[in-house]
């Protein structure tokens, strides 16, 4: 997208708590996740925005939230509706790119919402193409021709980034993960696994044992979790649960896959790898070039 254009992103809400005082939330900075009193998902959406200095709204009213997005600062000449969690827009996109997970084949012609979005987007992007199978990626690329035979569709990887790979090979490692991909989300692992398995851990510790709490009830209730620790936390005894569950498994380190900075948030008494990715786009079309032309069209070239 062309330089010097003001972008405000609108996120999806997730909010818990005091509905009321959550109406509309502005998060531009990491100690206005404090200020709202995020939970741990809640810090996963916002953070990964609010740390590379993009500013979020979020909340309950949406029309409120609308207006107050329109008028930040000095203005903006773009709004930012960012779903998250598969949900489709509130409001009517000028421009509405999806993303379809070929780890998840079939989902998009089956699950709620995700389909939807599917079916809506001008643009789908089919992401991790590098570590899924051809089968599946060539299945979900088939559904979505079915569906929306008219979408653009983008070719993605999802390269890892490991901050200190020489703490997984050859050690004993537990990996922890983004909560809900895990849970509500059906996801039997994510990047932190990804990057355990890649960089040659010699062995992933499973929780089970040594949970407490909450994160007991968690494993309980989602019982197909597997060998990893979904970072759960809705409430102060939920994190507290969290941190102990941490402490009480023996690892030689512990691999964080969530997109948050987790020991900012508690306390971990162990070595810790941070694993992030990005979007590595394939081929053409690409994003630029979708963008280039969004800008254009609706004359946002400065």
């Amino acid at each position: 997208m062309e330089k010097g254009l003001k972008v405000v992103a609108v996120r999806h809400p997730m909010p818990y708590g005091d509905l009321n005082a959550q109406k509309v939330q502005r998060f531009a900075t990491v100690e206005d996740l404090h200020k709202h009193k995020c939970t741990i998902e809640e810090m996963e959406e916002y953070e990964p925005h609010v740390v590379r200095g993009d500013v979020i709204y979020a909340g309950v009213d949406y029309e409120a939230i609308l207006r107050e997005a329109e008028k930040d600062s000095a203005g903006c000449d773009v709004i930012l509706w960012d779903g998250g969690n598969n949900d489709f827009p509130f409001y009517k996109p000028d421009l509405m790119i999806g993303v379809a997970d070929p780890l998840r084949p079939g989902a998009e012609v089956s699950y709620y919402p995700g389909e939807v979005v599917a079916r809506m987007s001008d643009v789908i992007v089919i992401n991790k193409i590098d570590s899924a199978s051809l089968d599946d990626i060539n299945t979900v690329r088939d559904n979505l021709a079915k569906i929306n035979p008219g979408a653009i569709i983008i070719d993605g990887a999802s390269p890892l980034s490991v901050d200190k790979p020489e703490l997984i090979r050859g050690k004993r490692v537990l990996v922890v993960e983004d909560g809900p991909t895990l849970t509500h989300g059906e996801m039997k692992i994510g990047a932190g696994t990804v990057a355990a398995l890649k960089f040659g851990a010699a062995e992933l510790i499973d929780p089970r044992p040594y949970t407490v709490g909450k994160l007991s009830e968690t494993f309980r209730i989602y019982p197909n979790i597997g060998t990893l620790l979904p970072a759960m936390g809705y409430g102060d005894e939920q994190v507290s649960d969290l941190e102990k569950t941490i402490e009480n498994t023996p690892c030689d380190a512990v691999v964080i896959g969530t997109p948050i900075d987790l020991a900012r948030v508690i306390k971990i008494n162990k070595p810790t790898v941070k694993v992030g990715y990005d979007l590595q786009e394939i081929g053409t079309p690409n994003l630029t070039q979708v963008l280039d032309e969004f800008v254009k069209k609706h004359n946002l070239v400065k």
